[in-house]
C-alpha cells in the first residue's frame, strides 16, 4: 500500500445520551457483550448498514442496545472521530450523536450489549472503551456550552418548575455552585426564557416558591456564562 492509496474504512455511529438523574449528570452506557473490549463500558453505537441514513442508524443502535426509542429525541451530530487506531478491528470512522433529555427511562440491554445503565459522568470518565472517553468529554462540553447560549436547561425541568429547580440543572451540568440571587435576577430579566404561571409550590417546610414554565425563546441574549473559577467556590455569579 502506498501513501497515495485510498483508505478502506467502515462507518459507525456512537451516541452520547445525557440526562439529569438524582441531582447528577448521567450518561447512558452499555457493557460490551463481545470483543473487542468484552465486559468494558462503552457508549451505545454500531456500524452503518448498507443503504442506511446516519440518523436512522443512530436510532436503530439505540433501540437495539438499550431499548430506548430515539425517533422523537433531538439527536444532533456532535463530531466525527477517525483516529487510525481508534478501533482494533480496522479503520473505523464514527459519527457521534448527542442527545440531552430529561426523565429518560431505565434502559434494557440487547444486541451485543450485556447490560445498559445510567452512570454518573464522574464514574464513566476514563473507563470507556475505544475513544469513547473523548466523545463523552466533547459531549459534556457541548451540553455545558448549550446551557450558556440556549434555553435548553428548561428541557430538564418538568412542565412547571421553580427558579431553584432551574438553577439546580445549571449546577449539575456545569458542576459549579451558582449564587441564587444573581442567577434569579439573570433568569427573570431575560425576556422569553421562562414565563410565570401565577401558581406557587407549597412545600411542607419553608416558603412558597413561584412556578414557571418554558418561554418561547430558544437562545439567550445575553448568554448566561460559566465562571472561570472552579466548583470549589462557594458562590459564583453568572453576571460578567
Amino acid at each position: 500500500m502506498t501513501a497515495r492509496d485510498h483508505a478502506m474504512l467502515r462507518l459507525a455511529v456512537d451516541l452520547a445520551i445525557l440526562t439529569v438523574r438524582n441531582n447528577a449528570l448521567h450518561v447512558l452506557v452499555i457493557t460490551r457483550g463481545k470483543e473487542p473490549f468484552l465486559g468494558s463500558l462503552a457508549l451505545p453505537g454500531g456500524f452503518l448498514r448498507a443503504g442506511e441514513d446516519l440518523r436512522a442508524a443512530a436510532v436503530r443502535e439505540l433501540r437495539e442496545e438499550t431499548g430506548l426509542d430515539g425517533r422523537d429525541m433531538h439527536l444532533e451530530q456532535l463530531a466525527t472521530y477517525g483516529r487510525p487506531d481508534r478501533d482494533p478491528r480496522g479503520r473505523v470512522v464514527s459519527v457521534a450523536y448527542l442527545t440531552i433529555a430529561p426523565d429518560l427511562p431505565a434502559p434494557e440491554a440487547g444486541s451485543d450489549a450485556a447490560s445498559a445503565l445510567w452512570v454518573p459522568i464522574s464514574k464513566a470518565q476514563s473507563r470507556l472503551a475505544f475513544d469513547h472517553d473523548d466523545i463523552l468529554r466533547d459531549a459534556v462540553e457541548r451540553a455545558r456550552t448549550r446551557l450558556e447560549f440556549t434555553t435548553l436547561a428548561t428541557a430538564f425541568c418538568g412542565p412547571t418548575f421553580t427558579v431553584g429547580d432551574l438553577r439546580k440543572v445549571y449546577e449539575v451540568v456545569w458542576d459549579q455552585p451558582l449564587d441564587p440571587r444573581n442567577f434569579s435576577r439573570k433568569v427573570l430579566n431575560t425576556a422569553g426564557f421562562i414565563e410565570a404561571t401565577g401558581q406557587k409550590r407549597i412545600p411542607q417546610l419553608g416558603r412558597p416558591a413561584a412556578l414557571y414554565r418554558r418561554g418561547d425563546q430558544q437562545t439567550l441574549n445575553p448568554p448566561i456564562l460559566r465562571s472561570n473559577g472552579g466548583p470549589e467556590l462557594e458562590a459564583i455569579s453568572v453576571d460578567r
